[in-house]
């Protein structure tokens, strides 16, 4: 394989010579250049498949994650909406207020701190690239999360509803 490589570089350095140049500037004006070298048989020379590197996807930009049809805001809001549905049935089980009374009582600042803590805990695995449906398993799945998300928008608007038409607490 050396020799291969030492009568390729003689044969450059010959044919450089032979037009009258010194080997740097034939190298200058000859970008191009080509060189072939030959095994001499006396070794075996091992041919391998090279695989092609892993296309790494760039991470998601904002835009990208909270655009319309991106990743975040379904999700998130399903969370949200799940979080939300079981804290006001829980508090309405416990205190016997409607949704409306809970929000005046003090609701307000849990909802926005329950909103900003689990926006950003949804956020930082988008931005580094990961996607929910490649953690899913087959029971506790992304579809299934995104159904439970579903539902509990509708919950809690059905709750509201139920709520204002009946005039008071659900329970």
């Amino acid at each position: 394989m050396a020799s291969a490589i030492c009568n390729g570089i003689l044969s450059f350095s010959r044919s450089t010579h032979s037009i009258g140049l010194p080997p740097k500037q034939a190298m200058r004006k000859n970008q191009n250049l080509r060189v072939r070298s030959m095994a001499d048989g006396s070794e075996d020379v091992i041919t391998k498949d090279v695989p092609e590197p892993p296309r790494v996807k760039p991470a998601p930009g904002f835009s990208q994650i909270l655009a319309f049809s991106g990743p975040g805001p379904e999700r998130i809001n399903g969370r949200l909406a799940m979080i939300g549905f079981v804290a006001a049935i829980g508090a309405e089980l416990i205190s016997g207020q409607d949704l409306g009374l809970q929000l005046q009582n003090g609701g307000v600042s849990w909802f926005l701190g329950t909103s900003a803590l689990l926006t950003v805990a949804s956020l930082v695995p988008l931005f580094k690239g990961l996607t929910a449906e490649a953690g899913s398993g087959k029971v506790m799945s992304s579809d299934a999360e995104l159904w439970n998300g579903r539902f509990a928008m509708l919950g809690l608007v059905a709750l509201a509803f139920t709520e204002f038409v009946k005039g008071g607490a659900l329970v």
